[in-house]
């Protein structure tokens, strides 16, 4: 097998020249684009395994790359910010992003959190061929081939790491997963990151697969502990109505 290529998407010239360097010496091909529009042009390629995204870009920013890309590609979003307000990840991550890191970072922690997201979505998409083609739970149907989710019978649309984290939950349903417990297996990384990005998903999914997000009955919080999903309760809700 090849080596993996990632797609650099960055306007500072010395920053993408180190993150470059970085990923070859460990072994990674690598592709650096200044711009937004060149961005989504190479992205559309398919050649990539991971696109390391920054936000501040001239022309299109990272937000709007970010979201045209998830229009038509299902690979892996590694933003790269110097912003720290909460907000702006928040944002990242809504649009598709599966993670962030924020400058400055080392090289090592970059590095180890491309190896980590492209392993983690290889894990997820690549081991579902030899078990069954759906999963059911409640009023919740996910299409694994396809990577389709359905509620009602109606589509919803997901993103990377919104797909995956609930597939995990239903998978392991009346499981409780602590917020940490959940990154580790979700961005395949202990410790590396921003466990808020958990609740962040969480709160997403909620909004589109709840009736009622505010009091939801699928995804289910456990003070002080974390999250389970209740397969059956909505269903059995629905009869009763």
């Amino acid at each position: 097998m090849g080596k993996k290529k990632i797609l650099i998407v960055e306007d500072d010239i010395s920053i993408a020249e180190i993150e470059r360097d970085f990923l070859e010496i460990n072994g990674f091909d690598s592709f650096i684009v200044t711009n937004g529009t060149d961005g989504l042009r190479e992205a559309a390629s398919g050649e990539y395994h991971l696109i390391l995204l920054d936000l501040m870009l001239p022309g299109l920013d990272g937000y709007e790359v970010t979201r045209r890309i998830r229009d038509s590609v299902d690979i892996p979003i590694l933003m790269v910010t110097a912003k720290t307000e909460e907000f702006d990840k928040i944002r990242g991550l809504g649009l598709g992003a599966d993670d962030y890191i924020s400058k400055p970072f080392s090289p090592t922690e970059l590095v180890a959190r491309v190896k980590a997201n492209i392993a983690q979505y290889e894990r997820l998409t690549g081991g579902q061929s030899a078990k069954s083609d759906e999963i059911a739970a409640g009023n919740v149907r996910i299409n694994l081939k396809a990577r389709r989710v359905y509620v009602d019978e109606n589509e919803i649309d997901l993103k990377n790491k919104e797909y995956e984290l609930l597939l995990f939950l239903v998978s392991n349903p009346d499981t409780v997963f602590s917020k940490e417990s959940l990154y580790e297996r979700i961005w395949g990384m202990d410790a590396m990151g921003d466990i808020a990005t958990v609740a962040v998903h969480i709160n997403r999914l909620r909004e589109k697969i709840e009736r009622d997000s505010a009091n939801p009955i699928y995804i289910q919080t456990v003070w002080g502990a974390g999250y389970r999903f209740k397969p059956s309760f909505r269903a059995q809700k629905q009869t009763t109505e």
